[in-house]
């Protein structure tokens, strides 16, 4: 792995930072019922997170001497985090967040080895840092499934 190819996972993991926060924030609005409110805020509580996870790695590629994209390189990937037309629908919400969890840890696993090939230990272990909070985030809304499941 070179270093361009930790500074382009960087930059995808940017950008997914950004949309998840955009459709976290979508979603913890759009949300109705009594069964919603949990999972609203739980999103509102993410959104932060996700947001900070955005800036440390915009400040880990302007270190690199690179930069964030910005809106004009952004491309949607979550189509299964939409808001749903029903806004009663919170089933859908969760399995578009355990998706989109899934692609970001697959994205920072792929970071973390992309890094320790190019011997950038600080990217490696920023990854790993952000790998954890990814990792949380799914297992808190797999519980949320199961509740659903019942």
């Amino acid at each position: 792995m070179t270093s361009q190819q930790v500074t382009d996972l960087l930059q995808k993991a940017y950008g997914d930072e950004i949309e998840t926060v955009m459709n976290y924030l979508s979603n913890s609005i759009v949300l109705d019922g009594v069964r919603a409110e949990e999972i609203k805020e739980s999103l509102q509580q993410d959104i932060q997170e996700e947001l900070n996870h955005a800036e440390l790695l915009g400040n880990r590629l302007k270190q690199l001497d690179e930069r964030p994209p910005g809106s004009a390189a952004f491309e949607a990937h979550q189509m299964s985090l939409q808001p749903p037309e029903d806004s009663t629908d919170v089933l859908s919400v969760i399995d578009g967040v355990i998706e989109a969890e899934e692609d970001a840890i697959s994205t920072y696993r792929a970071l973390i080895d992309a890094a320790e090939e190019a011997e950038d230990h600080v990217t490696e272990d920023l990854a790993v840092q952000i790998l954890g909070d990814e990792e949380a985030h799914r297992t808190e809304f797999r519980g949320f499934r199961k509740e659903y499941e019942k």
